[in-house]
């Protein structure tokens, strides 16, 4: 027998052992082949039910950063089955079911990314919750978690189904290719509604992790399927006479003989080559993949040596400099902080002592830090904050001045009331577009505190934000009965009309100004924008004048200075003059 024939009959025994241990008889190969060219059909309704859902459960688990919600997802897990179905198409040759799966993969991915591109511009909030930046930055690490799930998962599908109950469950968690998926919607969503470089930044994360997670998952089960020999002879015959009554199947053979190589597309190339395919994939994924790797590295790196270097701070401060010389109680560490300088360790102490230290005890403290770091002194620096205690020295060496308590005024009442309303809103942010402007407190004896919130927008916040946005500001103030309002600021409050070759100011123009001055003086902070228009065949100049008329009736009748009013020329053909509230100068 010939080297080459030992060889074929060595394999040929492994796969024999291989599917007598998992109890993979020849029917059941059958049964595998048939069932997975089955679930890559594109007239599954169920199927794109699943995704829609798969995909909404996923992207509002990320915005909520809830990992219960996004294993729900996980467990769904929809996308299996054309993946399988690539893994089996490369392992068989079978470039018929190659281009099934691939198809069905393709829609279902759009679809999902769509889904959650349409859920994201829904939503009234758009952070990056740690859900989500957890699945931009893929490494080596992920490659192999779907290289293991997709041999596992691989292996559940071909056993009898009396094992697949409680494997699948885990496979499809540890899969978890819905999630990365919806990330890239999000990020899309983020890059069209928020910020585009964030947003594609999200997004190519999220498909990079998608596509580790398929090519990973796809070289796996392709493997398994050879090892196991699903694609027998018996298997290959029962697939060809499926097909023959198969209206799918037949379209794409159709497709295929319109092109004249598809005769050398029977076969999806020799087995070395398909191999070779979906490795030299694999390797190209390994750069970017191997740089997060390295970046996770260093980062877990330095913060062991943060650690390192806290702990070191901390054992030899309560060994050596807690307690005075008589045992009692000297200082104790509040807080830790280190950085790096040019190669110099920068480290700055918070305690609270009794008893100042000199600075030869300082000193002392940097020599056996450096000791037990294995650091030259020199390349040390202790900033050393000590804040005294009621038993310090230094508080008890100040007399104490007896000085009678001040008499608080209503008005230094009312001050500091207001002062604590205003640092409890402060860095209050509304849902974009929305702009905060201004706010008014109204206190009752009989009633809760109410306040108003005044916002400059195109449009209302919408209903579900405005409960959250009081829910926000009653735990700032720490009280939960006051009542909150909110009151928009229009944009565009409405444009002044003339008549043709008219300068003058009509009756319900003047009463939109009114209107908008009224707003103008109960809010300081606005300025108004006049863009005066005028048509061709009208005067010159007829716009500018137009403006000018709005400024002087606005100043004159309201006070309203004209630092505040910024009259620009028009390009439009209209006999009008569109005004238009902002909060810039």
């Amino acid at each position: 027998m010939s080297q080459q024939g030992k060889e074929h009959k060595t394999v040929g025994s492994f796969r024999d052992w291989l599917s007598d241990n998992l109890e993979i008889d020849a029917i059941r190969k059958e049964n595998i082949y048939l069932d997975i060219c089955r679930s890559v059909s594109l007239r599954d309704v169920s199927y794109w039910i699943e995704v829609l859902f798969s995909a909404g459960i996923a992207t509002v688990g990320l915005v909520l950063s809830s990992a219960a919600v996004i294993i729900g997802a996980m467990l769904i897990s929809p996308l299996m089955g054309s993946i399988l179905g690539n893994g089996l198409a490369l392992a068989a040759g079978d470039v018929i079911l190659a281009m099934r799966a691939s198809i069905k993969l393709a829609l279902s991915c759009l679809l999902a990314i769509l889904f959650a591109v349409l859920l994201v511009s829904v939503l009234p909030f758009k952070e990056m919750t740690p859900e989500i930046l957890a699945r931009t930055q893929p490494n080596i690490l992920d490659l192999v978690v779907a290289l293991f799930s997709g041999a596992v998962g691989s292996v559940a599908i071909c056993k009898k189904p009396k094992g697949v109950v409680t494997s699948i469950p885990g496979v499809a968690i540890a899969v978890a290719l819905m999630p990365p998926l919806c990330v890239v919607g999000y990020g899309f969503g983020i890059a069209i509604s928020v910020n585009m470089v964030n947003g594609l930044r999200v997004a190519r994360g999220g498909g990079l992790l998608f596509f580790t997670n398929l090519v990973a998952i796809t070289f796996t089960s392709m493997t398994v399927f050879l090892a196991l020999h699903i694609d027998s002879v018996r298997a290959k015959q029962r697939i060809r006479e499926w097909r023959r009554k198969h209206r799918e199947s037949g379209w794409v053979k159709t497709i295929l003989e319109l092109f004249p190589e598809s005769k050398r597309l029977k076969k999806i190339g020799s087995l070395p080559g398909r191999f070779l395919l979906i490795i030299v994939t694999i390797l190209t994924i390994l750069v970017p993949l191997y740089q997060s790797f390295i970046q996770l590295r260093q980062e877990i790196v330095t913060k062991q040596q943060e650690n390192n270097i806290t702990s070191a701070v901390r054992n030899i401060w309560q060994q050596e400099f807690s307690n005075s010389n008589d045992g009692e109680p000297r200082s104790f560490i509040n807080q830790i902080s280190t950085r790096q300088v040019n190669q110099k360790l920068m480290i700055q102490l918070h305690i609270f002592t009794s008893e100042l230290y000199a600075p030869e005890e300082q000193n002392y403290f940097i020599e056996l830090l450096a000791k037990q770091l294995n650091k030259p002194p020199e390349l040390l620096s202790l900033n050393l904050i000590e804040i005294p205690t009621a038993q310090s020295e230094i508080l008890n060496a100040i007399p104490e001045e007896e000085s009678p308590e001040p008499i608080i005024t209503v008005a230094e009442l009312q001050a500091n009331f207001l002062q604590e309303v205003k640092s409890s809103l402060l860095n209050l942010k509304l849902p974009p577009p929305a702009k905060l402007i201004n706010y008014e407190v109204i206190t009752s004896p009989n009633n809760s505190m109410a306040i108003r919130i005044f916002y400059l927008s195109q449009r209302e916040i919408d209903k579900d934000a405005q409960v959250l946005l009081a829910n926000d500001i009653r735990q700032r103030l720490n009280y939960p009965s006051t009542k909150v309002s909110l009151k928009r600021i229009a944009v565009n409050p409405g444009n002044i009309a003339f008549a043709e070759n008219s300068t003058v100011l009509q009756p319900e123009s003047l009463e939109t100004l009114d209107k908008i001055a009224s707003i103008l003086k109960e809010q300081p902070a606005l300025n108004l924008k006049i863009i005066a228009n005028q048509k061709p065949e009208e005067a010159t100049d007829t716009n500018k004048t137009r403006a000018k008329n709005i400024e002087d009736y606005l100043e004159s009748k309201w006070q309203i200075n004209k630092e505040r009013i910024s009259p620009e020329i028009g390009k439009e053909s209209q006999t009008n003059a569109i005004l238009t509230v902002s909060s810039e100068q």
